[in-house]
């Protein structure tokens, strides 16, 4: 690691506020850690109440500027920001390892964030309103104006794409921008600061604060300067979040919250197919996704021959030093996180069976495991694990197992392999979820597509072509003539 480290240096660790970077106004600091070694790899300033107040101020001051500075000159700057990113993409990659762990050969985030800026600099030119003349004497004319100072929370599992899937939409429309990066994986976000500042963006145009819930997070959501906000994590988060804004201005809230989803593997599915896409599905980032595919239903027709190849797929995985390019499995992101994981194994050994995996007792490592046997009221079935483990259950009917997939308080996304395409189609409509694959797993997912969820999944949609809508507002102009 320390090798890593010495290609990086220095590392930033301060706040960036009103194009600085800065100290925090408190002087503490909070570590990050190196999930594979344990070691601290940084000491990053933690933002206090005054110092989220100071970015906010910078936003707001450095708002209608930047808003009136028009679509094509804002997008120079977004076609700067995605160049660097591109031209310090070894960087990127390597920060987000020392983060979160997840292996360098799963890095793909550096393309998908400067694909962001990439696009976001061109597709704001999109933002048009209507006019009509249907009422006699009136034009009317509507327009979409940015809200001002957007605010944004992002998680710890791929904090690089969350910053670039937020920040490059609010700027394009216009907005002004600070955001809160988790307290678990703040480098790259800093990093970010670097290529902003490096790029000339206008001071307070993006400020980025690293810090806890709380303070940092809570005085973003109550903030009553802050006019909009975009939120990444959990449910129960999401939820602190919408009672903040309430409470405060009534900002316009996105959230895009947590998931238990459910995939099904019909009688006529390939099942050597099935099986390899949903052993991706739930051990991808070590289960640390909001779409994992955590709940197996399989017909009991093929349940027998389906998982010789799915437990196959899942003992072949491939653990270790995540700088390693043969790894493809890395560990849980910190202690706490490795212990909530390891509770839900110890319950489902309870409860059920462990088939393979469990519990290696190496590190923060979980090795991909499955868990058969569970009653459908299991915590293990029902509630969001974040690690790699998935639960198997076998169905005999269409209807019996739409309403096990739908038997949840979550609904972000969902599978289903059958090579009927009128099955297809039928379970498709039924399932509740935002985003229903056929014939593959999550992490599956398109540039042009609507990501979010139903029910406890969130609220908005996030996506190249809906992304920018979440930060405009509507204004309807009357003209009176005649």
């Amino acid at each position: 690691m320390a090798a890593v480290i010495k290609s990086l240096e220095p590392i930033e660790t301060r706040l960036f506020i009103n194009g600085e970077f800065r100290e925090s106004s408190s002087g503490k600091k909070f570590d990050v850690i190196y999930p594979y070694t344990k070691e601290v790899v940084a000491k990053v300033h933690e933002a206090d109440v005054q110092d989220v107040n100071d970015a906010v101020d910078a936003a707001e001051i450095a708002f209608p500027a930047w808003r009136d500075l028009g679509v094509e000159k804002r997008g120079e700057y977004l076609r700067k920001l995605s160049d660097a990113i591109t031209e310090n993409m070894e960087d990127l990659a390597k920060l987000e390892t020392l983060c979160i762990g997840r292996p360098v050969s799963q890095f793909i985030d550096g393309k998908s964030a400067a694909g962001s800026f990439k696009f976001y600099a061109e597709h704001a030119w999109t933002v048009q309103g209507t006019a009509s003349t249907n009422t006699p004497g009136i034009l009317k004319l509507t327009v979409r104006e940015p809200y001002g100072v957007a605010g944004m929370i992002i998680p710890w599992n791929f904090p690089l794409v969350n910053f670039a899937g937020k920040v490059a939409p609010a700027l394009a429309a216009g907005n002004t921008v600070v955001l809160k990066s988790s307290e678990k994986a703040p480098l790259t976000s800093l990093y970010m600061a670097k290529l902003i500042k490096k790029v000339g963006f206008p001071p307070g145009v993006v400020n980025v604060v690293s810090g806890f819930g709380a303070p940092t997070g809570s005085t973003i959501a109550e903030h009553m300067k802050v006019r909009s906000i975009s939120f990444t994590g959990s449910s129960l988060t999401g939820q602190k979040i919408h009672a903040a804004s309430a409470k405060s201005n009534l900002k316009h809230v996105l959230t895009e919250l947590g998931g238990k989803s459910p995939t099904i593997i019909c009688d006529d599915a390939d099942l050597e197919a099935a099986a390899g896409s949903a052993m991706f599905g739930i051990q991808f980032n070590s289960g640390q996704v909001c779409v994992a595919s955590s709940r197996l239903y399989v017909h009991e027709d093929v349940k027998e021959k389906f998982m010789v190849y799915f437990q196959a797929a899942m003992a072949s995985v491939k653990m270790g030093d995540p700088f390693s390019p043969e790894t493809k499995h890395g560990p849980q992101i910190d202690e706490a996180q490795y212990n909530r994981v390891k509770s839900y194994l110890e319950l489902a050994e309870k409860e059920g069976k462990l088939v393979v995996g469990g519990n290696p007792d190496d590190g923060f490592f979980i090795k991909p495991t499955i868990v058969e046997g569970l009653a459908d009221d299991s915590r293990v079935m029902t509630e969001e694990i974040f690690g790699p483990v998935v639960a198997v259950q076998t169905f005999k009917t269409e209807e019996e197992v739409i309403a096990k997939a739908n038997n949840t308080d979550f609904g972000l996304y969902a599978s289903v392999f059958t090579k009927n395409i009128d099955r297809a189609i039928r379970i498709s409509k039924a399932l509740q979820a935002g985003t229903v694959a056929v014939n593959a797993t999550s992490p599956t997912g398109t540039k042009d597509s609507a990501f979010g969820g139903y029910k406890m999944s969130g609220s908005g949609r996030e996506g190249w072509l809906y992304s920018i809508e979440n930060y405009l507002q509507t204004k309807s102009i009357l003209i009176k003539s005649g």
